[in-house]
């Protein structure tokens, strides 16, 4: 028997490989059998039966990647109830598509269920993976299509959400595991009561949502960063409510998608086509505070605290044993009752994640003051919002009953006002002007000892600069040592402890300006990196208490941990984990060890980093810059993964700020921008900068400060800088990395670096941006010429002319630090 083109004879044989249609359309006279596909015009999607992995005796009907990641499925449409042979077949009649077994006509096992009829019906498999039923002449009035039947991903130019006049409700339905593709126990929906909001329910449980969408982002949500692949966008209208995303550019984006895994977790994910895979570019869920209510009602949670919940002022734990248990769940209730018309007011929460808006109203065109002198008037209100933060906030949100599910503080937030009694208002303002009398009468005492002290400590370092000389200062007592012990969640170790497990600290990895470094093991049989403080190191306290700071608190895999530290007497020392592999440098520029380096290994370095920054400049609690990155800091791991370490020159930045100066240079010569350098200005793009210079000394093995050719007499940054504009690429990378990688690749990675050491802050990308183009094939934007890459003026040595002779150039391993006074 043979597969028929007239579908009344309903007959297919039995396939053991593909055959494609002509076109992208089936007819009504037409069969689609098992072993057949579709593939859409441009070759983009393809459509037909599949097994899942490990499932070879299911067959699914469904849509996948054609082009890229194929086999990648996008849809499909007998998901519980699968084929368990080759039998099946597609076909269409005036009543839409059917998918049935060649048994039998009237078995059918899934259809689309058109109730009128079409006169002159096709099925066709659009180049956006769009699968529509429509008549064969209305090519642009689709009777049903696959996008409004949402699976378990999203792609460009779908809807997620609801129609109010057709019914059609578009949400996600994961599959049950990996390679089963029936309907798993989570549902991610738009909800319809009060305001809309997305909603993760597992069995019906509420186990995450978005909060509402406030102008430009959703409510909680991180601030959205120009990422150059796709633009959100949320409609709400009389008639239908979605959200939708479309690709900035069709023919160069990145592709990018959203699903949802079998897990319940919401992932936007991003080809790679260097990799030639998927890769995770958003995760919707990040911390245990995306957990609905974590908190309890009136309860907020805080990522920045341990343990995560506190209570909204004014309320106190609903059941105090459970919650000095971490049983949060029941959450606060008000120490005093509301007394609707006698003085009740407000207090504001900035900065949170708005409250569940499943019990909410709301007008757009109100204005904050209107929103609340209408909830003033509404003795069941208990907050109000802006609805839109756009353009100085528009809108109104009220609420009703209790508060729930509130994130807080941080710039992604928005500002609450929550309704409160008149003697809770009152005490308010007692406190603040407490607050601000105690403040005032410490300024008077605080502000002359501090002008006295910083004429003494001007005159002290201008003294000690002069004379050569550093004292020996008494830090068992100073206020840091007290500081660090009171306020941070850190292991404290005694100097007894580090001793032995350095051996008397006989086991040296290494010497830098701030001391020497040692190899221990713990007790327990850890090993560990001691970074011992010198006692004449002009990296002193400061440093010290800087770096335990700012990496105590963060968290991430291309960041070094912070074991513990010591405080005791005059030692100031930091326990990290051990990097067998010492830092990149002891690699790369290294004559032997650079050949156990190759392309893979040193790509996975440069993007593992760009994680490591990028998680630092916006993912982190804190932002920070970290103003000393260079080879040397950066470590790396048993698998030659790494790490970023030495925070002892970083600078937390606060939620607005974006650019600081100052008169205290720090940093290592070769990688310090040039507004850093000589103006002392420095911002995130500080780090890009040295992020480009050390992607360059990655890929050709040379240090940028000694650098030495014998053409010419530029540092690196001006010999990549000639290369490029003369289009010689080839001679900036080394020779191993070339044979073993993909030529095109390395030079994309050289313009990327370009692109970062540009001499002009504002011309540099960030770091989103960094991560991005190193993940994808979007188009790089022409680099302008770098900083500090000018032929050099004075005469060569006479033993430098040598390439190679850079190398061993001893100022490129140590930080520097000039004072000024201020």
């Amino acid at each position: 028997m043979k597969c028929t083109t007239i579908f009344l004879f309903f007959s297919c044989s039995i396939s053991f490989f593909i055959i494609s249609f002509a076109g992208d359309t089936i007819t009504s006279n037409q069969i689609l059998c098992d072993g057949q596909t579709i593939v859409s015009a441009r070759g983009e999607f393809e459509m037909g039966f599949f097994s899942p992995e490990g499932r070879p005796q299911n067959r699914y009907f469904g849509i996948w990647y054609k082009k890229i990641s194929n086999g990648t499925v996008i849809w499909l449409a007998n998901r519980d109830t699968p084929i368990t042979n080759s039998s099946g077949i597609v076909r269409v009649s005036s009543r839409g598509i059917m998918v049935s077994t060649n048994e039998s006509a009237n078995n059918v096992i899934w259809s689309s269920n058109y109730l009128r009829s079409v006169r002159n019906p096709v099925a066709q498999l659009l180049d956006n993976g769009n699968l529509v039923f429509r008549d064969e002449y209305e090519k642009r009035t689709f009777v049903w299509q696959s996008f409004d039947h949402i699976v378990d991903t999203l792609l460009p130019g779908m809807k997620f959400g609801y129609d109010l006049v057709s019914g059609i409700d578009r949400y996600f339905v994961p599959w049950k595991t990996d390679h089963d593709p029936s309907r798993g126990s989570y549902i991610h929906r738009m909800d319809r009561s009060g305001y809309p909001q997305i909603i993760l329910r597992k069995d019906s449980v509420v186990r995450f949502r978005t909060g509402p969408w406030v102008g430009s982002k959703f409510s909680g949500v991180p601030v959205p960063v120009q990422n150059g692949i796709y633009k959100p966008s949320f409609v709400r209208s009389q008639t239908e409510v979605y959200y939708i995303f479309h690709l900035v550019n069709d023919s160069e984006s990145a592709l990018t998608m959203l699903t949802l895994t079998p897990g319940g977790e919401l992932l936007r994910l991003v080809w790679n086509r260097d990799k030639q895979e998927w890769t995770r570019y958003l995760t919707i869920q990040v911390t245990d505070c995306d957990s609905y209510a974590l908190c309890g009602t009136h309860g907020v949670c805080n990522v920045n605290k341990s343990p995560r919940c506190e209570c909204m002022k004014g309320f106190d734990p609903k059941y105090p044993k459970d919650w000095a248990a971490a049983d949060w769940s029941n959450g606060c209730s008000r120490n005093v009752q509301l007394d609707c018309g006698n003085g009740d007011g407000f207090l504001k929460y900035p900065g949170v994640k708005l409250p569940d808006t499943r019990e909410s109203w709301y007008n757009a065109s109100m204005s904050l003051f209107e929103c609340q002198a209408k909830c003033l008037k509404d003795c069941n209100c208990t907050a109000y919002s802006n609805m839109d933060i756009r353009n100085g906030g528009s809108g109104c949100f009220l609420w009703f009953g209790g508060l729930n599910d509130i994130r807080g503080y941080s710039e992604d937030g928005q500002d609450l006002y929550v309704r409160m009694a008149a003697s809770e208002l009152e005490e308010n303002k007692d406190s603040k002007r407490k607050k601000t009398l105690w403040i005032l009468l410490l300024l008077l005492l605080i502000v002359p000892a501090v002008i006295l002290g910083l004429y003494l400590s001007y005159k002290f370092k201008k003294r000690r600069l002069h004379k050569a000389e550093i004292p020996q200062s008494n830090l068992a007592t100073d206020t840091p040592s007290r500081n660090l012990r009171q306020d941070l969640d850190l292991p404290l170790l005694d100097f007894l402890q580090i001793s032995n497990a350095t051996g008397n600290f006989s086991n040296k990895l290494g010497k830098g300006g701030f001391g020497t470094v040692y190899k221990g093991i713990l007790e327990e049989g850890q090993e560990v990196a001691v970074k011992r403080l010198s006692k004449k190191s002009r990296q002193g306290v400061d440093e010290f208490m800087n770096e335990v700071s700012c990496i105590a608190k963060l968290q991430h895999r291309n960041l070094v941990r912070l074991l513990g530290c010591c405080i005791e007497n005059d030692e100031r020392m930091l326990i990290y984990e051990y990097m067998p592999n010492k830092g990149l440098d002891s690699f790369i520029f290294d004559p032997e060890k650079r050949a156990l380096v190759d392309w893979p290994k040193r790509y996975n370095i440069i993007n593992g980093t760009a994680r490591g920054l990028l998680y630092l400049h916006q993912d982190s609690r804190l932002r920070i810059i970290h103003r000393d990155l260079k080879t040397s800091n950066i470590l790396l791991d048993n698998e030659m993964n790494p790490k970023i370490s030495d925070f002892g020159l970083a600078r937390i930045f606060g939620g607005n700020e974006t650019q600081a100066s100052t008169t205290r240079i720090v940093g290592t010569y070769g990688y310090m921008p040039p507004e850093y350098a000589i103006d002392g200005l420095f911002s995130f793009k500080s780090d890009v900068y040295s992020f480009g210079v050390l992607l360059l000394e990655i890929i050709s093995g040379k240090k940028n400060r000694g650098f030495r050719h014998p053409g010419h007499d530029r540092n690196l940054l001006g010999h990549v800088w000639k290369s490029y504009k003369e289009n010689k690429l080839v001679d900036i990378a080394e020779k191993m990395i070339l044979d073993s990688s993909n030529e095109s690749e390395v030079f994309r990675v050289i313009v990327i670096g370009l692109l970062c050491v540009q001499e002009y802050p504002e011309d540099r990308p960030n770091m989103s941006s960094v991560v991005l183009m190193l993940t994808s094939k979007i188009a790089l934007p022409t680099p302008k010429k770098p900083g500090f890459s000018s032929e050099r003026r004075e005469p060569h040595e006479a033993n430098s002319s040598s390439w190679n002779h850079s190398d061993s150039s001893p100022l490129n391993n140590y930080s520097i630090s000039l004072f000024a006074p201020r």
